[in-house]
């Protein structure tokens, strides 16, 4: 596949405004269409109030066949907090792309991506007032912010700083994790119960209720950014640097191979036994004093699969069937905010009272296999879309925002 450093020789010296642009590059969209079922997997448990009947005790409570509880198990151990890493990790990726297209269009960066992340931040809010409380877009509106602010740091310098973030972040982490360990005497279980009720007669209520009680979440989710918000500015300080270096094309190479090889091989060995911890606490058979440190461990090994999964989808990508199976993805990825908006839409649609009000009536096993089958809809209706236009409705919605005052750049 062409890089646009590998355009002709003529790139150099072709005005910005002529210079043909860049063909996209497939595997960063495949992986971000892979990346968009493991986020509807997780977000889903949590639309469907499956989520918070974890803790140590099964899957989808008392009534939980086998099949629930196995099938919460695997998501909770595959799954949870390893793919909104992925995608912080494109989001820093793509960040660079943005840049790169920003000097060919001969536009200054700044105020173009500024308006980019504020029209994130307003459809993140909207989203998550109406539709999901755990909306990702204002968390990546927000800490988009730094990666602005420091764009022009040397690569290895990034890389650096995201190392010691990371740092920073475990070590508080493991220290949470140790006090909860401690002192956690199972006490509160009374007031958890009666918050987990009144938030299944507010998304079984009205519409009203259902912006009421997504609403009355922000408390929850401010604390959620603060937690999960380091992970985020590595994972982005982490893509960059990646896309800097390009690390995301030309895999099929014998020395990124064999990189890619090493990463999959050690993102494995760390990560599966943290999803196995994480799944263990807070789906069974570990008790529900374990339930936080069991998390935060997984929490701490989850880009170590996040990484695996990445590096070996790469590596499949470079087969036939791989390559198969990327061209399939990449439409889901081309238009992942469009598809991440529709998700919310559906499941809202389902769970709350703006449809069918299935919010903690529906086992794990069905729940989860109605996603695959939704998300199964939606590379079909992504390879559609994306055969006819250049960009899906929010995406061009966001350009515009982007481009705001500017002509659209030809090619």
């Amino acid at each position: 596949m062409k890089r646009p450093e590998t355009l002709g020789p003529t790139a150099a010296i072709e005005p910005a405004a002529v210079r043909p642009r860049p063909h996209r590059i497939v595997e960063v969209d495949a992986l971000r269409g892979f990346a968009l079922c493991g986020i509807f997997l997780a977000n889903v448990l949590v639309m469907s109030g499956l989520d918070g009947l974890s803790g140590g005790g099964g899957s989808a409570g008392p009534t939980a066949s086998g099949l629930d509880q196995v099938a919460h198990w695997l998501v909770m151990a595959l799954v949870q907090t390893k793919f909104y890493l992925l995608f912080s990790f494109l989001f820093g990726y793509s960040f660079t792309l943005q840049t790169d297209a920003a000097e060919r269009d001969g536009a200054p960066f700044a105020p173009r991506m500024l308006r980019r992340l504020l029209g994130l931040f307003v459809l993140g809010a909207l989203h998550a007032v109406l539709l999901y409380p755990g909306d990702i877009l204002t968390t990546y509106a927000l800490l988009g912010l730094i990666l602005l602010a420091a764009r022009a740091a040397d690569p290895a310098r990034m890389w650096r700083a995201a190392l010691r973030v990371y740092g920073v972040v475990a070590g508080l982490y493991l220290l949470l994790g140790a006090a909860v360990a401690l002192v956690d005497t199972g006490e509160g279980d009374e007031g958890l119960a009666a918050s987990a009720a009144e938030l299944t007669a507010a998304y079984r209520g009205g519409p009203a209720d259902v912006v009421r009680a997504n609403m009355d979440a922000w408390s929850d989710i401010l604390v959620g950014l603060l937690m999960m918000g380091g992970m985020v500015v590595a994972a982005f300080l982490a893509g960059f640097v990646a896309g800097r270096r390009r690390l995301l094309a030309d895999t099929g190479t014998p020395e990124r191979t064999a990189r890619l090889r090493r990463i999959c091989f050690w993102g494995l060995a760390v990560g599966l036994p943290g999803g196995v911890l994480m799944a263990a606490g807070t789906v069974g058979p570990l008790g529900a004093r374990w339930e936080i440190p069991a998390f935060i461990l997984g929490m701490l090994t989850a880009p170590a699969l996040s990484a695996a999964y990445a590096s070996g989808l790469l590596l499949w990508f470079t087969t036939p069937r791989g390559a198969r199976l990327a061209g399939r993805l990449a439409p889901a990825g081309r238009m992942a905010l469009t598809n991440y908006l529709a998700q919310s839409l559906v499941m809202a649609l389902v769970f709350t009272g703006y449809g069918a009000a299935l919010y903690g009536r529906v086992g794990a096993a069905a729940v989860l296999g109605g996603t695959l089958l939704f998300y199964g809809f939606q590379l079909a209706a992504s390879a559609w879309l994306m055969s006819r236009h250049r960009l899906g409705p929010v995406e061009r919605l966001l350009r515009a925002v982007t481009l705001w005052g500017r002509p659209a750049p030809r090619g």
